[in-house]
């Protein structure tokens, strides 16, 4: 994929920028962080060159200034809410950032236990914390939150919060995911900052959608097309047009919510220096892009991925109809279709002409590589296979695994395992390759290839094994497949 954002440029400016607006406020910068800071695949997607731990390493270019703060919903603690991306809980994922934080070189302050209402589950969640001598604080339910203003800003609202107690300049405040409460716990700390005549500032980092492009840029479109299970839309800021004359994007919950966040700014300060949701924001992807077209088409490519997941999603029982809407219609706004995306084309093409299931690959030059099913692989084996061969200059007529090997191996899976389908899976099939590899030099030369998979496309022809698609996962592949099941499985 052609490079399209400058990483190095990122990571100079965005640091600096953060430590002017620290700066701006005098003794402390409240950063309600939004997104992952780690391992963020969608924004290295649509902005090809932006690496998936940027903000991360932005963040460890300030590391004796920053310190982290957790947040987590007693709600999510109570309810056992999981990431899906992960498949894990929030209160296991807080434990997991800890770690990965602390590994990474970023200390790691505190958690905030939020909206707690005497919730067992989270009473034992924070003992579970401090006996690994981790604070942590309890935030309260505020009755009339967020549009009672002057109840909120009050003793009796954000003074009941306990106050978090912090030694950096740079407070980044985070969480496993949306609605646990990172802006409250942000403003509740502005109140109690004041109330100690310490001089504190809040910002908000957000990477989508990026201010400064258009509306109906095909990044930022492909935000709403990512976040279509959570009804965001980018929206023209209001505030920002009023205040300045300028065009600005932002997405309708900050906006929505401003008119309240001035009002306690106002309450807390007597003014409020941010004239709009923008200005809070301190996001500089946008000025990094250095090839607007590469961008323009991997959002493009992105979008068709994300409407085969909830495709996919509707296959699978899930109420997904009003997503598919939504995305079919930025697809619309995008002027683009399924067929826009090669291998997409590749696979059903070839799978209308044999009647078994395939699958096809994009490789990094453009090369298109297909598979298909057959009595001894499946065709996500194959297809592996056959890419591998390709990338290793390897005749495709060539074994890499010795026929005989496949027999032992089928006998496993039928006789001894219980599977009803002899056929080699995608991992199956790479760990015999590994073991052919030990005396044979083209299966060894394969192998060396597996790292070039990492950012290809493939598409396949119906859905497949959770074995198959974790495979391509740990491979780094782009995967879509056609919301078909198969007798092939």
């Amino acid at each position: 994929m052609k490079t399209g954002f400058d990483n190095d440029k990122y990571l100079k400016m965005q640091s600096e920028y953060i430590k002017k607006r620290i700066d701006k406020f005098g003794d402390k910068l409240y950063l309600e962080f939004g997104g992952k800071l780690f391992d963020d695949f969608h924004a290295s997607r649509v902005l090809p060159g932006f690496e998936p731990d940027s903000k991360l390493k932005m963040l460890l270019k300030m590391s004796e200034q920053a310190e982290v703060v957790i947040v987590i919903g007693a709600d999510a603690i109570d309810k056992n809410k999981k990431r899906e991306d992960l498949g894990i809980t929030y209160d296991k994922d807080v434990l997991r950032l800890i770690e990965e934080y602390r590994n990474c070189g970023l200390y790691v302050g505190s958690v905030v236990v939020t909206k707690y209402a005497g919730q067992s589950s989270a009473d034992d969640f924070k003992e579970k914390l401090e006996k690994k001598n981790i604070k942590v604080y309890k935030h309260y339910v505020i009755e009339g939150y967020p549009t009672n203003v002057g109840h909120i800003v009050s003793d009796e609202g954000f003074g009941k919060n306990d106050y978090i107690e912090t030694t950096r300049p740079l407070v980044v405040v985070t969480a496993p995911g949306p609605g646990s409460g990172k802006m409250a716990t942000c403003l509740s700390q502005l109140y109690h900052e004041h109330k100690r005549g310490v001089k504190a500032g809040y910002a908000k980092f957000e990477t989508f959608p990026i201010w400064n492009l258009p509306l109906k840029h095909p990044v930022n479109l492909a935000y709403e097309a990512a976040t279509a299970d959570l009804d965001d839309m980018n929206m023209i800021d209001p505030f920002h047009l009023e205040a300045y004359g300028e065009t600005t994007i932002n997405y309708n919950r900050d906006i929505e919510i401003f008119p309240v966040l001035n009002a306690v700014f106002e309450q807390i300060y007597g003014e409020n220096l941010y004239k709009s949701p923008t200005d809070m924001g301190v996001n500089m992807v946008g000025n990094c892009i250095i090839d607007d077209e590469a961008t323009r088409q991997a959002s493009y490519m992105e979008i068709i991925r994300r409407y085969y997941k909830v495709l996919l999603q509707m296959a699978q029982g899930e109420n997904v109809e009003n997503q598919i809407y939504k995305i079919e219609l930025i697809m619309k706004n995008a002027k683009i279709t399924t067929d826009d995306r090669k291998v997409t084309v590749a696979a059903k093409d070839r799978a209308n002409k044999l009647g078994v299931p395939t699958a096809a690959i994009e490789l990094s030059d453009g090369t298109i590589i297909t598979s298909k099913t057959t009595d001894l692989l499946g065709a996500s084996a194959a297809l592996i296979l056959n890419a591998l061969k390709h990338l290793g200059g390897i005749e495709h007529d060539v074994h890499l695994i010795s026929p005989k090997a496949f027999e032992p191996i089928q006998s496993l899976k039928t006789d001894y395992l219980g599977s009803k389908n002899p056929r080699l899976h995608s991992d199956e099939v790479l760990i015999a390759l590994a073991l052919s590899a030990l005396d044979d030099n083209n299966a060894k030369k394969a192998m060396e290839q597996l790292p070039l998979l990492a950012g290809c496309q493939v598409h396949t022809s119906d859905m497949l094994s959770d074995v198959d698609i974790k495979t391509f996962k740990k491979l780094g592949v782009d995967l879509t497949s056609e919301p078909v099941r198969s007798n092939f499985r």
